[in-house]
């Protein structure tokens, strides 16, 4: 075991090996100080600094958009309690959700008209963590036998039996016909805010009105995300979280080494479990309700998304992934904000494939290059007419020039512009050296092209193509995520 703090041993891993690449390139670049001056920080700090900057985010923001910040908040710690199962154990749990789901259902059940007597929330919350962690525990005895694929099957299977019981349960043949605790497909509506030490946790203004709507339910997410990493932090350097990297390492070479496995199973489970049932309840009180598509399949590719774009095992790496996740498609509303997000986003990946600037500057060149050949060839095609104008007033300045805007035949001509851009991505990927950036420049051309056509104006489709191609190209170019670790295994 290393002295130095975080370079523990990982079973069935050549570390030295790993981490040769990493001790060569970690301090090169033109990042290379910003990355020194970060490693320099103690976790401690980054802490506070990411507190303090979450702090001010009320201030900053529209009322409206505090309610993102909470959503942001809540899908970090329930990420964080999948990492615990899946980035730490190593145990694929796609069922997690369905953990998700009986807190916040327990709370709303417990916290509205669907029963007579109503919990206070000092009782509520710990019967709910408690009650859903033994239901994880139970959840994690067929992994005694069950690994992998097989594991991944049966939790999925425990996410849609928790569906169809809360859509169904007053049709179950054991339930009287006037019980109905779910209520159906309509969901609960009218769940009370928490009330902690008769302060009650609501929508409504703090200060006199200093701060926007639901405040008191941001700055209490924020309270718990932050007990939240601090007590994740202390697992994850004591004997347990070490167990559990060795069992999500090599499963037999840690039972070898006298590593109870079935026990660190169950308390994975249970952990994660009690994390996903408290933030559960928290999302039932913010909704004032809850309904069965709030805990459907799509959300649990957002937490795995989360974990996976930050980088498994990683607890900042997972609270990036969450805010990445959450925050960024909201930002795609607003066709001012997306187009910026756009134009960010295709430079950075435009760096990452061809990595030299001088390359960069020779690609963008022949792309607007590209653009005034088109924009010529189609001027004889098209009278100036049938042109359009860019979404936005100093994008449109940039492109007026280059960049192919219509009105007419719009959708007919981004169609096949789409088309071929998903060919020229093919291309980029298996082509090398200059050809790469031979493909490269009418691909970013009719990306821009499609953009500005249409995916500007339909910010629906739009969330849902970037969102899949953030992590098809973070997958390919950073397969460990944002802050993840590389693993090099032996074999």
């Amino acid at each position: 075991m290393s002295d130095t703090p975080g370079d523990e041993t990982r079973i069935g891993v050549d570390q030295w090996v790993e981490q040769s690449e990493d001790r060569r390139e970690k301090y090169t670049g033109w990042t290379a100080p910003a990355r020194r001056m970060f490693d320099q920080v103690s976790p401690g700090w980054r802490l506070a600094l990411f507190l303090l900057a979450a702090a001010a985010y009320p201030f900053l923001v529209r009322g409206s958009d505090v309610r993102i910040g909470i959503t942001v908040l809540l899908l970090a710690m329930v990420a964080l309690g999948l990492n615990v199962v899946v980035g730490w154990a190593g145990l694929l749990d796609l069922g997690y959700v369905a953990f998700y789901g009986f807190g916040a259902y327990f709370y709303a059940i417990v916290a509205s008209d669907q029963l007579p007597a109503h919990w206070p929330t000092w009782a509520a919350i710990p019967v709910i963590v408690a009650t859903t962690a033994l239901l994880g525990a139970l959840l994690s005895l067929p992994s005694r036998r069950l690994v992998g694929d097989y594991l991944a099957i049966m939790t999925l299977f425990f996410a849609q039996i928790f569906l169809e019981l809360v859509r169904n349960f007053e049709r179950l043949p054991f339930v009287p016909d006037d019980l109905d605790l779910t209520g159906g497909p309509n969901g609960i509506t009218g769940v009370e805010p928490w009330e902690l030490f008769g302060f009650e946790i609501n929508s409504q203004d703090l200060f006199g009105g200093v701060l926007p709507n639901f405040s008191r339910q941001y700055y209490l997410a924020l309270i718990f995300l932050a007990l939240l990493i601090m007590g994740l932090h202390n697992l994850n350097e004591s004997r347990t979280g070490r167990a559990w990297r060795a069992l999500r390492e090599d499963t037999l070479a840690a039972e070898h080494m006298t590593i109870p496995v079935n026990r660190m199973k169950l308390l994975a489970f249970a952990v994660g479990a009690g994390i996903a049932g408290l933030t559960g309840a928290m999302f039932a009180a913010v909704q004032i309700g809850v309904f069965p598509t709030s805990f459907t399949l799509f959300f649990l590719i957002t937490m795995y998304a989360a974990v996976i774009l930050g980088g498994s095992g990683s607890i900042p790496g997972v609270v990036l992934g969450a805010i990445a996740i959450a925050y960024v498609p909201e930002l795609l509303r607003d066709p001012g904000k997306a187009g910026w997000l756009f134009y960010i986003g295709l430079g950075a990946l435009l760096y990452v494939m061809v990595k030299r600037w001088d390359h960069v500057a020779v690609t963008v060149g022949s792309v607007f290059v590209f653009g005034l050949i088109v924009r010529f060839f189609s001027g004889r095609i098209w009278d100036e007419s049938t042109m359009g104008e860019a979404n936005d007033a100093f994008m449109s300045r940039l492109m007026d020039d280059w960049v192919l805007i219509l009105d007419a035949q719009r959708d007919v001509i981004t169609n096949y512009v789409f088309v071929l851009a998903i060919v020229g991505v093919m291309l980029v990927v298996v082509a090398r050296a200059w050809w790469r950036i031979a493909a490269l420049v009418p691909t970013l051309y009719f990306a821009i092209l499609v953009w500005e056509n249409k995916l500007a104006f339909e910010p629906s489709i739009t969330r849902q193509l970037m969102f899949g191609a953030v992590l098809v190209v973070m997958m390919a170019v950073r397969p460990q995520g944002l802050l993840g670790t590389r693993r090099v295994e032996i074999t």
